[in-house]
């Protein structure tokens, strides 16, 4: 058994990697595919909200389906119709065909995404100790690893079909590869007191279990809320509001992906030791005190280590909120991470948004003061994590076991 958990490990990590990787193939691709398809800006920033809007609903399919029929089933397929919706972008020859190809895409990665979190909450379960951090940090690796091939593309001056044909086609095969490695099925759910009630119902609900969940759906909203922000302006905040070249401003969303993945790295030990409402409370603290420095602060230096900060204290939330949808209630572990993925995703997309609205009123550096608002909110918000969840407990236990 200890064998096949760390093969369904692996595998899960796998997922994660191709899941970031086809997200960030597309992304890297998307100044080729405006200008061959002849659309403007405020144009793709429209078929970018089909892209949110295909994921949502895979979202909200593929979780119920994962508890149904298996992450087995689900997570390889999520990953082989991803693969081969990945090309479609590229194949368009207008926006409608892009539109259509993106609400295609964006479905598949829905898909994709909830059931490979579904199935790392069961991992993490029969682990006995947190590694859902992990995961998500490999997902970065992804991004990183689709730009690294997209230059490769670009310099070789390939057609973006090609390359997004051979990159999804190499997701397909990965897919397929990594599938026989993962569990068959949830673990069965043993807590203090509950066994009796396990043999006679294993999917026993827990009352509050609903409303819980959508209070760390709510929270999702507003911590990726605050990622989609920093995507999007970070590098036009050094540019426009502190002078800097672009070449200088690039570094500004580099700073904070990078202080993300490190922290993501990181974040399960420090779960395992302090638990994991700690984690959500002070993370949430430290980015509101870090994108503060970079609302406030006139200087180079004190942007960057802002958004530094802002990464860093942001990079074990997102985590720890999806854990806790899946340890809940792990009979349907699928349908509420789709919950709290979906919430979440709307915040994402609403990120930029919100602050291009906003700056219509206010300087775009005083606008960010919205995300320290929202991130001391979720630092308030963090007791819904406090001792005697699952997911506290967990901790806990792995915590005495050092």
């Amino acid at each position: 058994m200890e064998r096949s958990l760390r093969a369904a490990r692996v595998a899960t990590y796998a997922y994660f990697v191709l899941c970031g990787t086809l997200m960030g193939t597309w992304v890297v691709h998307i100044p080729a595919i405006e200008e061959r398809v002849g659309i403007s800006h405020a144009v793709l920033g429209g078929l970018l909200v089909v892209l949110g809007l295909g994921a949502f609903v895979g979202m909200q399919v593929a979780g119920p389906l994962t508890d149904r029929l298996g992450a087995r089933i689900v997570v390889p397929a999520g990953g082989i119709l991803c693969g081969a919706a990945l090309v479609l972008p590229g194949l368009a020859r207008d926006p409608w065909t892009l539109a259509g190809a993106l609400l295609l895409f964006g479905f598949c990665n829905g898909c994709l995404d909830v059931s490979m979190n579904a199935h790392a909450v069961h991992v993490e379960k029969a682990y006995g100790r947190p590694v859902m951090s992990g995961f998500h940090a490999t997902f970065s690796v992804g991004g990183v690893l689709a730009s690294l091939v997209g230059a490769g593309v670009a310099s070789a001056g390939l057609n973006p079909a090609a390359g997004m044909a051979a990159m999804g086609a190499a997701g397909i095969v990965i897919a397929l590869a990594a599938a026989r490695a993962l569990l068959p099925a949830a673990p069965a759910v043993q807590s203090p007191g509950s066994a009796e009630e396990t043999e006679t119902s294993p999917a026993v609900k827990r009352p509050g279990t609903t409303g819980r969940v959508w209070l760390l759906a709510v929270l999702a909203l507003m911590v990726m809320l605050c990622e989609g922000a920093a995507n999007d302006w970070s590098a036009l905040h050094l540019k426009d509001v502190l002078g800097a070249p672009a070449s200088t401003a690039a570094f500004a969303y580099g700073t904070f992906a990078a202080a993300m993945t490190i922290g993501r790295l990181l974040a399960d030990r420090f779960v395992a030791r302090f638990g994991s409402m700690a984690i959500l409370r002070y993370g949430a603290a430290a980015a509101a005190v870090g994108i503060t420095l970079v609302a406030l602060g006139p200087w180079m230096w004190a942007a960057f280590t802002g958004w530094a900060l802002f990464g860093l204290g942001l990079s074990g939330c997102v985590p720890q909120l999806f854990s806790a949808a899946g340890h809940a209630d792990p009979s349907a572990a699928g349908a509420n991470v789709s919950r709290v993925a979906g919430l979440g995703y709307v915040g994402m997309l609403a990120g930029p948004a919100v602050i291009g609205w906003l700056t219509h009123l206010v300087a775009l550096n005083h606008a960010f003061v919205l995300l320290t608002l929202l991130c001391a909110a979720t630092a308030v918000g963090a007791r819904v994590l406090r001792p005697g969840s699952d997911r506290t407990q967990q901790s806990e236990m792995a915590a005495s076991s050092h």
